[in-house]
């Protein structure tokens, strides 16, 4: 038997625990739709009564997906490479006298858990973080290693820490177009 071959079997344990238990976890959604690709068992997920996920969907193995008291919407289509992180929420830090640990949830501001979108047909490359707030337009790609802080419309291609629009997918002719052939509209 060759190393490879080795090495592939000792893939098939923790591949099998997420196949048993992806079924229990979608159904903890708030929306799960079909074909979804889930690795719940190898990933780190909070919140998953707050997160829904599109049609074809495809979170990997050693995704880090924490959903506050914000929800986590994520469209059809979208695929993430390597160790995603998204994160609908963050800590208190303006009390006097208190450490940043022991701020309680009651004590949360609104502003401190916000919604975070990722429309249809997104790519997110290896090791992106999105924050809190933020909407990814349908089509976009996010670079890999980006921290996306803030909103960007379709088709855009962002990167950087923090992210930035780099250029765009297409012309506005070409986006008329891809949106008639893929949404009709």
């Amino acid at each position: 038997m060759g190393v490879n071959v080795l090495v592939k079997l000792s893939l098939l344990p923790s591949y099998l625990w997420d196949r048993l238990w992806a079924p229990v976890w979608k159904r903890g959604m708030r929306y799960c739709g079909r074909g979804v690709y889930l690795r719940p068992m190898s990933s780190d997920i909070k919140g998953i009564e707050n997160l829904s996920v599109g049609d074809g969907t495809s979170i990997p193995k050693g995704s880090t997906i924490y959903c506050t008291d914000a929800p986590l919407t994520i469209g059809r289509k979208v695929i993430f490479g390597p160790r995603p992180t998204i994160i609908t929420g963050d800590h208190r830090i303006d009390i006097i006298g208190k450490y940043i640990i022991d701020v309680t949830v009651d004590e949360k501001l609104p502003e401190n858990d916000l919604p975070v979108v990722i429309e249809d047909d997104v790519w997110c490359g290896a090791n992106v973080t999105i924050l809190k707030g933020v909407t990814i337009g349908r089509g976009s790609v996010v670079a890999a290693g980006a921290v996306v802080t803030k909103s960007f419309p379709p088709y855009s291609i962002i990167g950087g820490v923090p992210a930035r629009l780099l250029k765009m997918r297409f012309t506005e002719e070409q986006i008329k177009e891809n949106d008639r052939l893929l949404y009709g509209k």
